[in-house]
């Protein structure tokens, strides 16, 4: 490799001491490294003429072949420097609906803006889907509520929050600064169908309160509830974070209490190593959260 270098660099540049400057040795060792490679190869590389070096007829038939071997060797430290700067790489996630429809797609497109060479997969999946791809290692990154039960899988929490009362800003309970959950018995509800995870946590506030709701609308989607309420349905019991990262003009959160608190995980394969894209991703992702909740703050009191 040395010797392609000194090759190289001085047919560049046409001298010894033009090749030291450029490799930032010193001129003896360029000397040494030229004869070294002079005497492996059996050929007389170059001549002096003037001062300069000229490359023999063997030296000018080698050049193409050193010329792209040294490209591609130059191409492959620029590889490894953008993937160890995070500049270069995939990433393959998949995510919960309401995760991945709201601050998810926000937080990788704005990612993406800076990195051009990064490529992203990004499946939208129910909670035990996600789970299902991360432990089968289809994924590198899964972000799902919990519960999460597999041992192929371990997980972090990405984040706090609590189920929310999603209304039109001109609804009776929306100068509330917070729902009780019997203040719900008056009004149609829409909330997610029954074969949904999130409305266990729903069904189960309500029926510790006593409460028999008027379910007018189920749905599979946060983002359709919010939807359903815009559109004056009703009160949309969903998580909070899509209005926050998708707003719609017009509609509101208000907590709901008792609290519904849900975590929302990050899971990865067990024993699997993170990319330095990856991993400088997740750092994003966790900043991008933190703002959604500064936006909620003012609402969910």
């Amino acid at each position: 490799m040395r010797h392609l270098e000194v090759f190289h660099a001085i047919i560049q540049t046409g001298s010894v001491t033009g090749a030291a400057r450029l490799l930032n040795v010193s001129q003896p060792a360029i000397t040494s490294v030229l004869k070294h490679c002079e005497a492996r190869v059996g050929l007389k590389l170059f001549t002096r003429t003037g001062g300069r070096l000229q490359p023999t007829p063997e030296a000018i038939a080698l050049f193409p072949d050193v010329h792209e071997i040294y490209s591609r060797l130059d191409a492959v430290g620029r590889l490894v420097q953008d993937l160890a700067g995070g500049r270069l790489g995939s990433l393959s996630i998949a995510a919960c609906f309401p995760v991945a429809n709201g601050y998810l797609a926000k937080a990788v497109a704005t990612f993406l803006q800076d990195r051009p060479g990064v490529r992203v997969a990004l499946q939208s999946l129910t909670s035990p889907q996600v789970v299902d791809r991360v432990a089968n290692r289809e994924v590198e990154l899964g972000i799902a509520y919990e519960p999460v039960v597999n041992p192929a899988v371990e997980t972090e929490v990405l984040v706090n929050s609590c189920v929310a009362c999603i209304m039109r800003e001109d609804h009776p309970l929306a100068q509330n600064k917070a729902v009780n959950v019997k203040d719900l018995q008056a009004y149609p509800i829409i909330t997610y169908l029954p074969q949904a995870l999130l409305r266990s946590y729903v069904d189960r506030s309500l029926s510790d309160a006593g409460v028999m709701p008027n379910i007018s609308v189920q749905v599979s989607l946060s983002l359709t509830g919010l939807i359903m309420a815009y559109h004056g349905a009703g009160i949309a019991l969903v998580e909070p974070f899509l209005l926050a990262s998708l707003p719609l003009p017009g509609l509101v959160a208000r907590s709901l209490e008792p609290r519904v608190e849900l975590k929302t995980l990050l899971v990865r394969a067990k024993s699997s190593t993170e990319s330095e894209v990856m991993r400088q991703f997740v750092d994003y992702l966790r900043r991008e959260v933190n703002t959604v909740q500064d936006v909620l703050a003012a609402d969910l009191r």
